[in-house]
C-alpha cells in the first residue's frame, strides 16, 4: 500500500494562476470590444481634472456629426500618416529620438491611435508601465475598431479646454457653434491648441495659436487633396 497521499485542493491551486492569468488578459479585450460600439462613459483624465475643479463638460457625438474639416486639421497637426500606419509612426518616433538625443526641445512620436488608447484607458503620465500598456492597447483598437472608430473616440475624449472634452463641447465653448458647423479657421484653431489645451486659447488666440493654425490650416488642403484623411472622410 502506498504511503502517498493525495491533496484534493492542489488541482484548484493550480487553475488559480491560470484563472488570474486569463482574467488580466480578457479585461483589456473586453474594454475594447465594449468601446467599440459603446461610448466610454468618463476617462482617468476627466475624473482627475473634475476632483481638481474643473468640472466635466463632455458630449459625445457621431462622426458624421463633426465637421470634416476637424478630421483634416488634427491628422494636418497631429499625424500626418493616420490612414497608412498600423497605430505606431515609426518615421516619427525615429525623428522624436534623434532630437531628444541631440538634446534639443523634447519632441514626441505619438500617433493618433496611440492617443486615443492613452485617452480611453490609461492615465496621464509618462513612465514606462503605462507605455507598455499603451502600445498594447493601440495594437489592440487599431485590430478591433478600424481607422474611423478610433477618430471619433479620439475626438470625442480630448480635451479641449480646463473641464472640456471632446469636438462638440470645445465648439460650444470656443464659438458657441456645434462641431459640425466649425468652419476650416475654427477647426485649425481647435486644433493647435491640442497639445496644450490648458494653456492656450482657440477663440482670441496669441500670436504662437494663430501662426500655428494658419500652418495647420494650410496643411489641411494638403491632407485633403492627397486623400490623407480617406480612411475617416470616405
Amino acid at each position: 500500500m502506498s504511503g502517498k497521499t493525495t491533496d484534493p485542493a492542489a488541482p484548484k491551486r493550480r487553475r488559480t494562476p491560470l484563472i488570474l492569468f486569463l482574467i488580466v488578459l480578457m479585461l483589456p479585450i473586453g474594454g475594447v470590444l465594449i468601446h467599440a460600439v459603446v461610448p466610454p462613459f468618463a476617462t482617468i483624465l476627466m475624473v482627475q481634472r473634475a476632483a481638481q475643479g474643473h468640472g466635466m463638460d463632455y458630449r459625445w457625438r457621431s462622426l458624421n456629426d463633426i465637421s470634416p474639416r476637424l478630421v483634416e486639421g488634427v491628422i494636418a497637426a497631429e499625424d500626418a500618416r493616420f490612414c497608412s500606419h498600423m497605430g505606431f509612426d515609426v518615421e516619427a518616433i525615429e525623428k522624436a529620438l534623434d532630437a531628444n538625443a541631440r538634446g534639443g526641445k523634447v519632441r514626441g512620436g505619438s500617433t493618433i491611435s496611440q492617443q486615443t488608447a492613452k485617452n480611453v484607458f490609461l492615465w496621464p503620465s509618462r513612465d514606462w508601465i503605462r507605455k507598455g500598456l499603451e502600445a498594447g492597447y493601440t495594437v489592440l483598437i487599431e485590430a478591433v475598431w478600424g481607422k474611423r472608430r478610433i477618430m471619433e473616440v479620439y475626438l470625442n475624449v480630448a480635451e479641449w479646454a480646463p473641464g472640456v472634452y471632446g469636438a462638440e463641447a470645445a465648439a460650444r465653448h470656443w464659438y458657441g457653434k456645434s462641431a459640425r458647423d466649425l468652419n476650416p479657421r475654427e477647426a485649425a484653431r481647435l486644433a493647435a491648441i491640442l497639445p496644450s489645451p490648458r494653456r492656450y486659447k482657440a477663440a482670441s488666440p496669441g500670436p504662437y495659436v494663430r501662426r500655428r493654425a494658419s500652418r495647420i490650416q494650410a496643411a489641411m488642403g494638403t491632407v485633403r487633396g492627397e486623400g490623407l484623411a480617406a480612411c475617416v472622410t470616405r
